[in-house]
């Protein structure tokens, strides 16, 4: 062979060599590209606080117990993961074991579809410790959802106070607590809270799906709605959402707190404190509404001063949100005439909120929910209709169902 020829074969099998290694390179790229493509989004959430004395876990209580916790989804997906919270305790909470199934209803039972569970884990481990101030999320897992679906969450519990807990008081949905650590909630004593847990996620390819954080207060929590019904609002609107093509993959997060303010006061922490954790921690969020201000505007002080104050915070979450390319809502403050919390004063600070919110221009669009359960005859009222319990301050589920319902959903396909 001389050595031209040798130096021929060998330039060709170089060459072939390094169409090899392109076509390798090609398919790494493309794998990266497709997980790149890939992303997380909130399909539940919930507002949390520390717990008050007469919400916190009746007996036998968390510790070294087990609790099922249902809740209802919004989009679906075939990846989740599951986060649990301790933030606003001073001890700290043991999971010796988790898992989550399919519920077999929304909540009034415990039952669960057989052969559904899956158990969770955390870095691989079965058991996690959770510190004071600390969320954590568990192991992506292979566990299909369809759209609303009915999710079971069980936490078998090592350490866990019942007096010092992180949850949510306004489920409005039934949770089952059984003495050790089992899967049996067949005689399990039943509490209408939510404790820990703090949001499911679902990984997705669709570069359209996303979510809504919606920050309000008892109204938004569902005060007056149907328990185990999941009939807030915002349950309204995210079946409205699924029922259109052009939306059915936008999310509802719904952090309605009951009692809670937007300034200072009330239960537990105000908007001003919480929004960058509930609004901007979550995952896939690209619309943002915000319905609070009632509990401010009715306390004591003027109301006038205080709507003013609102709609400074309101600017400042607007001029975040935008920074991050999300789109914010205003939902108008809805009336309470009726209500110990009126008075002219108040009733003045709830028109220049309310105002603001409509042709202040400030907000990507606007949701006109005091509209929708006013009194035609008198819209400083609630229509009676509505009424829950004759507080005229929460609407009742035919309310809830109605303010759902008039929200535009062509504001969520932007």
């Amino acid at each position: 062979m001389t050595v031209l020829s040798f130096f021929l074969r060998m330039t060709k099998h170089m060459k072939r060599i390094h169409y090899v290694i392109l076509v390798l390179m090609a398919v790494a790229m493309s794998t990266l590209n497709l997980d790149a493509r890939k992303k997380w989004v909130g399909t539940w959430a919930t507002a949390e606080q520390v717990v008050e004395p007469h919400n916190c876990p009746p007996e036998p209580g968390l510790g070294n117990n087990s609790i099922r916790q249902i809740v209802q989804v919004s989009i679906g997906g075939d990846n989740i993961r599951i986060k649990f919270s301790n933030e606003f305790s001073k001890t700290p909470v043991t999971i010796n074991a988790a898992a989550v199934s399919h519920a077999l209803t929304a909540g009034y039972e415990p039952d669960i579809e057989a052969g559904s569970m899956l158990h969770l884990t955390f870095n691989g481990k079965p058991s996690v410790t959770v510190k004071p101030g600390e969320l954590v999320t568990c192991d992506p897992v292979k566990f299909h959802l369809d759209p609303r679906d009915n999710v079971a969450i069980d936490i078998q519990f090592g350490s866990a106070s019942s007096t010092d807990v992180t949850g949510h008081p306004g489920s409005r949905t039934t949770s089952y607590i059984a003495r050790g650590n089992t899967s049996d909630f067949t005689n399990a004593v039943r509490t209408d809270h939510w404790y820990i847990i703090n949001a499911i996620e679902v990984e997705t390819k669709d570069s359209k799906a996303c979510a809504i954080a919606v920050m309000g207060d008892s109204i938004t929590d569902g005060r007056g709605s149907t328990h185990n019904m999941q009939n807030r609002w915002t349950d309204v609107l995210s079946r409205k959402l699924l029922a259109d093509e052009s939306t059915k993959n936008v999310a509802v997060l719904n952090f309605g707190l009951g009692g809670n303010c937007v300034l200072k006061g009330g239960l537990g922490t105000p908007v001003k404190e919480r929004y960058d954790r509930d609004l901007f921690g979550q995952e896939g969020v690209r619309y943002i509404i915000l319905f609070e201000g009632v509990n401010d505007l009715g306390s004591r002080g003027d109301a006038t001063d205080k709507a003013k104050e609102i709609i400074k915070v309101y600017k400042e979450i607007i001029k975040k949100a935008h920074k991050k390319d999300i789109l914010v809502y205003g939902a108008t403050v809805a009336p309470f005439k009726g209500n110990g919390y009126y008075s002219k004063n108040h009733e003045e600070g709830r028109q220049i909120l309310n105002d603001w919110i409509l042709y202040g221009g400030e907000f990507d669009g606007v949701i006109d929910l005091a509209n929708v359960v006013a009194d035609p005859a008198d819209k400083e009222q609630l229509d009676s209709k509505y009424l829950y319990e004759n507080d005229w301050l929460h609407p009742n589920a035919l309310g809830y169902n109605d303010m759902g319902k008039s929200i535009d959903i062509k504001l969520f396909n932007k």
